[in-house]
């Protein structure tokens, strides 16, 4: 678990900032669940046999004797408040994001954590494959946004109820016949759920399982016809993808449609993805609720800071800082502190060194703050009624009336360097 601190979590902002604005410009709205949840929650939409539920989840048992666990991921905490609050009798079609704080006690790998930071999306109550498109169209355009472009999108389907059985029965069958190829862990998975071995990320079983049944080929022929469909739109829309009949996902909900955006990046290793999601048509009926479609996706934070970290991208908090700095005498450093006060009720990013200190140090400080100028006021400032504006990237001060300040430092921040041009406000 990591500590965020200033200088690091601009980059956060930037990329939650980025998330809200787009995911807002598709017609989705912010939902925010609390980070602990009734255990049997997970267990009946994530799937007990499930890494997850089975190995990761934080889960202890509260004052009250009740099994509460952290949230490991944030689909099944949204589902169960889509049912809660019965947002089916309010609108037919609900499109939801979130971003928060996730947790699983889980082995470290690059770009992971055991609380780690999600952002993902659910779209309730469509069907279509354009749903599923459309909330491709929306890690698209957000990976875009955040100028990360060298990321692959994976697809598969997974078939539904009606032909999943055929499937499933051919794959373990095929893995019966290779179990000592296996690992332990797969060889476990095997009796409890022959799926999870086709995500898991050793080398061997990787080999078995790419040799193996291909989950397309029993596709029923509704399932067929919406992954075509899915293809094409993704098509129309101009988005780039592959086609890979192993992906499964890691969680029992998915039916149809899953997919994975996978990262191209040194920095991650061979922990590639980024994010992913699919179809969960049956989780709100599983929950007790009403029999309504669904599809979502969610994203790691942490990996993709990591990614923009890496590029080298510079992320700042403020776009222009202004610094005051006031004689050690108390009248200018009150004058000051009240200047301060006024300039960010006018909405300036400002700094102030409550500590005191000569000039000549403040000034010194300010230099290496970053900032762009500095406003001087001094005992000799404080009775001519004029500060002075001193651009820290050079040239001359620039005398300011008091009244004027705000005014003048507005003229200062669309200057594109020096502020040599502005004009003494008298």
């Amino acid at each position: 678990m990591n500590d965020l601190l200033p200088g690091e979590i601009e980059v956060w902002q930037f990329v939650e900032t980025t998330a809200r604005t787009l995911f807002g410009r598709f017609g989705y709205g912010e939902v925010r669940t609390p980070m602990v949840e009734d255990t049997a929650l997970f267990v009946r939409s994530v799937g007990e046999e499930t890494d997850i539920v089975g190995k990761e989840m934080y889960t202890f048992e509260d004052k009250g004797g009740r099994s509460l666990s952290l949230r490991p991921e944030g689909t099944a905490p949204a589902a169960r408040a889509y049912i809660e609050h019965s947002v089916s009798n309010v609108e037919p079609v609900s499109r939801w994001f979130y971003m928060g704080p996730m947790f699983r006690y889980e082995r470290m790998k690059t770009g992971r954590y055991r609380q780690f930071s999600q952002i993902g999306a659910e779209a309730y109550g469509a069907k279509e494959p354009a749903q599923d498109a459309e909330l491709m169209d929306v890690v698209v355009q957000f990976l875009e946004a955040l100028g990360l472009t060298d990321v692959t999108l994976n697809i598969n389907s997974l078939g539904d109820d009606a032909c999943r059985p055929a499937y499933h029965a051919k794959l373990v069958e095929y893995l019966n016949a290779h179990r000592e190829e296996l690992c332990a862990d797969c060889q476990q998975r095997l009796e409890r759920n022959p799926l999870r071995v086709l995500d898991c990320k050793n080398e061997k079983c990787q080999a078995v399982a790419g040799a193996g049944p291909n989950v397309l080929e029993f596709l029923c022929e509704p399932c067929r016809t919406h992954f075509t469909d899915l293809q094409r739109k993704l098509g129309a829309l101009g988005i780039r993808y592959v086609v890979n009949h192993r992906l499964v996902r890691g969680l029992d909900y998915y039916t149809r449609t899953v997919f994975e955006f996978i990262a191209s990046h040194p920095a991650l290793g061979t922990a590639s993805t980024v994010g992913g999601g699919g179809r969960y048509d049956k989780m709100m009926k599983g929950l007790g609720g009403p029999d309504v479609p669904a599809v979502g996706f969610a994203m790691g934070l942490d990996r993709l800071v990591l990614l923009l970290k890496e590029g080298g991208k510079t992320f700042t908090a403020q776009p222009d800082l202004f610094i005051v700095a006031a004689d050690v005498d108390a009248a200018c450093q009150d004058a000051a502190l009240a200047l301060t006060s006024r300039l960010r009720r006018e909405g300036f990013y400002v700094e102030f060194d409550t500590r005191g200190g000569s000039l000549k140090s403040q000034m010194k400080r300010a230099d290496k703050s970053g900032a762009r100028f500095s406003l001087v006021l001094g005992g000799d400032e404080l009775r001519s009624g004029q500060a002075k504006l001193k651009p820290m990237a050079g040239g001359d001060l620039i005398p300011v009336a008091l009244g004027s300040v705000a005014q003048t430092l507005r003229q200062a921040a669309t200057q594109p360097s020096s502020p040599s041009s502005l004009k003494t406000q008298e």
